[in-house]
């Protein structure tokens, strides 16, 4: 197996003893954006001239794939989607800031609706999306209510953030869903296995544009983690398939990236975490609520010392109403606690956004991006990230508050 090595700091000096994981700071949407000198010129293009206002699909330059602020962005359909989606959600900003403010220039339209869109990623990440994934004990304990800006708190992505994250993977499905307007399968292969999903941004050219994939994510649940299938065999044994001599396995590689930076092993994190620390095979398995696993990973590594980050947490019990266990909704809460409370430019900070401007962001949800750029009429009424079943769970896209942009307007 190949190492997946991160970025040694460009490879020099080599005594460096820091590697880097290639993350920036922040959650204010830098995905959306490229931030090289190459691009920037193209950024402003799309800002001054609308060029992507009508339903478009992201550009490619200059070879076959995307340009976003995330290389991965071409690596699914659904990534391609989201990516898209945003996309088109800064143009619309943009359009409607210039039809309030037609004296703006195009920096000024540019800056101002990518600093909206950083806002409705950093509202729904936090009210929507992290408490399912903690739990409320979690989120109660990780990330309480939000007191302000602190210059002494440290935003950057630790290390073992960038492996614990990875606990999404134990929810894919093994299959991209593709459905129609009234949530039906749709298309010559509605349900595409995810080996010959990989790095197939054509299938979005040609099957339909973003919105059958983006109904199939609305209205199709994660897979559950369970202890004895963590993982689905599409990543497992036949990850990049389509692109690569030989499938690869996800799961090898979120342990080798662990090993790659020398994190210390799960006993070390349990400790970070103030969580007792198992040492035999019979206080692994208390911990683990499952004997037979604690026997499995025993006989692989020994001592619970050794067990690879991410293979320990994403085996714990899930905590009441998350989708993690005690380690990882330790791990993942600081984090996003730092990204929040270390951010000069978080939306609820004074300064950032006015008092008018934060009230309007406070009603702005995923369902409303999704009305607005997309020819769907129906969306997940309840949070977008539970598990919605159509018809029920579903309404039209009049009832989704739109966000109000008055608050822009200048005198």
């Amino acid at each position: 197996m190949k190492l997946f090595l991160a970025l040694a700091g460009l490879l020099a000096p080599l005594a460096m003893p820091q590697t880097s994981n290639g993350t920036i700071p922040g959650t204010s949407g830098d995905w959306v954006y490229r931030g090289d000198s190459q691009c920037c010129g193209l950024q402003t293009i799309f800002t001054v001239t609308l060029d992507l206002l009508k339903r478009k699909l992201q550009p490619l330059f200059p070879g076959p794939f995307n340009v976003t602020g995330d290389m991965r962005s071409s690596e699914m359909p659904e990534l391609t989607s989201m990516h898209t989606l945003f996309l088109r959600e800064h143009n619309r900003l943009a359009t409607q800031l210039k039809s309030l403010n037609p004296r703006w220039s195009g920096e000024r339209l540019y800056q101002e609706a990518r600093n909206i869109v950083g806002a409705m990623v950093q509202i729904i990440t936090y009210r929507d999306y992290l408490p399912l994934v903690l739990g409320p004990a979690a989120m109660r304990t990780y990330l309480p209510r939000y007191r302000g800006y602190s210059d002494s708190v440290d935003p950057r992505i630790a290390k073992v953030f960038t492996k614990t994250f990875r606990y999404g993977h134990t929810l894919i499905q093994p299959f991209m869903f593709r459905l129609d307007n009234q949530y039906r399968p749709t298309g010559h292969n509605p349900q595409v296995p995810l080996s010959k999903a990989h790095f197939s941004s054509w299938r979005i050219v040609l099957g339909g544009g973003i919105d059958p994939i983006i109904r199939g994510l609305m209205a199709t649940p994660a897979k559950l983690n369970h202890q004895n299938r963590i993982v689905v065999d599409e990543i497992r044994e036949r990850l990049f398939e389509q692109v690569m001599r030989i499938g690869q396995d996800h799961l090898a590689l979120n342990m080798q990236r662990s090993r790659d930076h020398g994190l210390p092993g799960y006993n070390a994190w349990r400790r970070f975490c103030g969580l007792p620390q198992p040492n035999t095979v019979g206080e692994l398995g208390t911990v683990l609520k499952n004997m037979g696993l604690a026997q499995k990973l025993m006989a692989q590594y020994g001592t619970p010392n050794n067990i690879d980050i991410w293979m320990g947490g994403v085996s714990e019990p899930l905590e009441p109403n998350g989708q993690v266990g005690p380690l990882l909704a330790c791990l993942i809460g600081t984090q996003f606690r730092k990204l929040r409370d270390g951010d000069r430019f978080w939306w609820e900070k004074p300064g950032v956004f006015s008092a008018q401007q934060r009230r309007a962001l406070a009603s702005i949800s995923l369902p409303r991006i999704i009305c607005d750029n997309t020819g769907i009429t129906t969306v997940s009424k309840n949070n977008i990230f539970m598990s919605n079943s159509y018809p029920r769970d579903f309404v039209n896209c009049t009832s989704i508050p739109k966000l109000n942009l008055a608050s822009w307007r200048e005198a």
